[in-house]
């Protein structure tokens, strides 16, 4: 195939502009709005033309002019070929839609995996070394957010990362790994047979080209995508100065919403969770406390796991307080937590937990006044 500078595709001039060096995100984004978004106007111009747009001077100028020096494109196409990966840009229906929004959108995203971002997203991100009560925590969010219909996304590394992804997973759920190399190296390699089943069922991304391997600044950039991909995030355990703060501040200066799970005061793994509460991030204890700020009307929550073939009937699952519980929406009744408490003769802590797990298995739902109402009622 040929690859003369008026030769290239459109797919293929996004792909040589996202590999060239010394280029960042937003300049690459400003060529392209002023050259009126086609990526092969860029090619074709001349270098007092490209002069011109903000950030580029003699460096950038000469690396695309001369890019056959910087990329391999017949080399990069077929080693997509055969790994069975697609490079989605930002005109793609399939780029997700809330990273277009960041002031340093990637110009397109490398893909392993058909899951095409259709519904919500949920980043749970934390400390590479952690504790028991860590990854446990973060299995269950995973697991409880997939049962729900949201795609967990992470970075597929050790620790939170891994159970996360490994909750969303049990329940048959979606989940995303953004990674911090090439999408064709996985790190940790322990975590090759993880990256398989994600992309299985959801999506493996980069936006690295074959072969970049991992340093300080891969992951950094890796982060903000992880972040401008979600409608929230969530740091279940990291130190002080741990890889989730970065992620933590990326999703502030996007605007996501932040929350942090809190744990003891002697693990050090919780000292990053305790200061972004202190600094205003909202404490999280249940998936409950995430659905009351996301604050989803009915009609907007993305479609739950349906039920597997042959599953016991919800009812039938249900515990003896889920039961009676359950029973005061008789009628189709909007009914307060006080009013439950009140009805019930229990105390409120239980009842929010009773109610959270109605909820999780689709049988009431919050309102976004506060109330609370059996789903058909």
């Amino acid at each position: 195939m040929s690859t003369g500078e008026t030769e290239l595709t459109t797919a293929q001039a996004y792909l040589v502009l996202n590999a060239l060096p010394n280029i960042g995100p937003i300049t690459l984004n400003r060529l392209l709005a002023d050259l009126d978004g086609d990526p092969r106007a860029i090619f074709t111009a001349g270098a007092r033309r490209l002069e011109s747009v903000q950030g580029v001077g003699p460096v950038i100028r000469s690396s695309i002019i001369g890019w056959r020096d910087h990329f391999d494109l017949a080399r990069e196409e077929e080693r997509m070929a055969k790994a069975h990966v697609v490079f989605v840009t930002t005109p793609d229906p399939a780029y997700p839609k809330l990273l277009r929004e960041i002031h340093d959108p990637p110009i397109g995203l490398y893909r392993k995996g058909g899951h095409e971002f259709g519904s919500p997203c949920i980043a749970i991100v934390g400390s590479r070394r952690t504790t028991l009560y860590g990854q446990s925590v973060a299995k269950k969010l995973g697991a409880d957010l997939a049962r729900l219909g949201f795609c967990v996304v992470s970075g597929l590394a050790r620790g939170i990362d891994t159970a996360a992804h490994e909750g969303a997973l049990s329940v048959g759920g979606k989940t995303a790994a953004v990674l911090g190399t090439g999408i064709d190296l996985v790190y940790p390699p322990e975590n090759l047979a993880l990256y398989r089943r994600i992309e299985e069922t959801g999506a493996v991304l980069s936006e690295f080209p074959f072969g970049r391997r991992a340093d300080r600044q891969s992951f950094a950039m890796r982060n903000r995508i992880v972040t401008g991909i979600c409608e929230a995030v969530v740091v279940v355990e990291s130190n002080v100065d741990g890889g989730a703060m970065i992620t933590a501040r990326f999703a502030g200066e996007q605007g996501r919403l932040l929350f942090a799970v809190p744990g003891r005061i002697d693990q050090a793994t919780s000292a990053g969770c305790h200061q972004l509460i202190r600094d205003g991030a909202t404490l999280l204890t249940s998936v409950d406390d995430l659905l009351g700020e996301l604050n989803y009307l009915d009609g907007l929550r993305p479609q739950p796991i349906p039920e597997k073939a042959g599953a016991a009937p919800a009812l039938a699952r249900l515990s003896e307080d889920e039961q009676q519980v359950l029973a005061g929406f008789a009628g189709g009744a909007l009914v307060t937590l006080d009013a439950l408490a009140g009805q019930t003769g229990r105390p409120v802590a239980q009842l929010s937990a009773t109610l959270m797990m109605l909820e999780l298995k689709r049988l009431i739902v919050k309102r976004a006044d506060g109330t609370f109402e059996a789903r058909g009622g």
